[in-house]
């Protein structure tokens, strides 16, 4: 039973292993795009599922939810913008892409940009591209600084710091840690900072803390700090987390488990061999069937001896005289 409980739970990870290499065919710009305000910028997407049906492009401001701005059909090159996003947003579509074209960029255009499609009643989503809008003329004086991180290892913890120094500006502020990383998609997390005002330079300081618990290869990547204020968002240059020390690539992982599979396969070929042999054994001792060796062996194992009966007549004792000699010539001399 442990053999065939091992095959089965070889099987199960392997089909995990494939179910996680198993893409979905769509394929997006990815992290973070920086551009000035007034500029033009096309984020790139491409989908090779054949189960498609339609193509989507959708915006997520800061803080906010998903917007639709683009539908389309897949095999139609004209797509539907919506109302809100009509004149500087256009869709061109060709030889399997669907990139959305931004004109005359605005700081307000900052956000996180996914592309999706349809099929089969699912939607699915690539990793998203935050587009970073860059103002001429910035209404925000701030400076953010992050150190620099020494490379961690698998299962470690760690407080990753950011500080601020911002001035005052007229309506409320945000702040934010964006990751991007490479074994996953692009992530931005709301923070609270906590800022106390310099009555010398008339600004404020403010720090920011991310804790990442139990690091493994799937948190490495850049994690940048932003704040958002007066319209605007200013991103730090980033810190790098990088693992050491990390799991097995998948490809490893699948040569090993396939290894471990077919040696699982001749354990139990070898096991149901032996156990055809005992059970042909077993069955040949069960129906009698000897070979003439055994028998020879059984004869030579038989011991005889010599009756004496007493007969009342002379005709009884003629008759047992006879069997005696008949008894006697059947041993067999063991001298010889």
């Amino acid at each position: 039973m442990m053999p065939l409980y091992l095959l089965l739970l070889l099987l199960t990870e392997l089909s995990r292993v494939e179910a996680v290499q198993k893409t979905s065919g769509l394929t997006q710009d990815s992290g973070l795009m920086t551009a000035r305000a007034g500029q033009n910028v096309t984020l790139k997407c491409s989908c090779t599922n054949d189960d498609a049906t339609y193509l989507y492009w959708y915006q997520q401001s800061l803080g906010g939810e998903h917007v639709l701005v683009s539908t389309r059909m897949i095999h139609n090159p004209e797509a539907t913008v919506s109302l809100a996003y009509q004149g500087r947003f256009t869709v061109v579509a060709q030889e399997g892409a669907n990139n959305l074209v931004i004109q005359d960029l605005r700081p307000s255009d900052s956000a996180t940009y996914y592309c999706g499609f349809l099929g089969f009643n699912t939607i699915e989503f690539g990793e998203g591209v935050f587009l970073y809008i860059q103002s001429s003329s910035s209404y925000i004086n701030a400076v953010v600084h992050q150190p620099a991180l020494e490379p961690l290892r698998v299962g470690d913890s760690v407080n990753l710091s950011c500080t601020i120094y911002t001035e005052p500006c007229a309506g409320e502020q945000s702040f934010y840690w964006f990751r991007h990383g490479a074994a996953q998609p692009a992530v931005m997390y709301h923070s609270e900072g906590q800022c106390e005002a310099d009555s010398e330079s008339h600004r404020e300081n403010c720090t920011l803390n991310l804790a990442v618990k139990s690091v493994s290869s799937a948190d490495a990547g850049m994690y940048y700090c932003a704040l958002a204020s007066c319209g605007e968002i200013v991103f730090g240059n980033g810190t790098r987390v990088q693992i050491e020390g990390g799991s097995a690539s998948p490809r490893l992982l699948v040569y090993c488990l396939s290894m471990a599979l077919a040696v699982s396969f001749i354990v139990l070929l070898v096991l149901a061999f032996i156990l055809y042999k005992c059970k042909k054994e077993s069955c040949s001792v069960c129906k009698g069937s000897a070979t003439p060796d055994t028998v020879s062996q059984g004869a030579d194992a038989l011991h005889y001896a010599a009756l004496s009966l007493n007969r009342t007549s002379e005709r009884h004792r003629t008759e047992g005289s006879m069997e005696a000699e008949c008894l006697y010539s059947r041993v067999k001399n063991r001298k010889e």
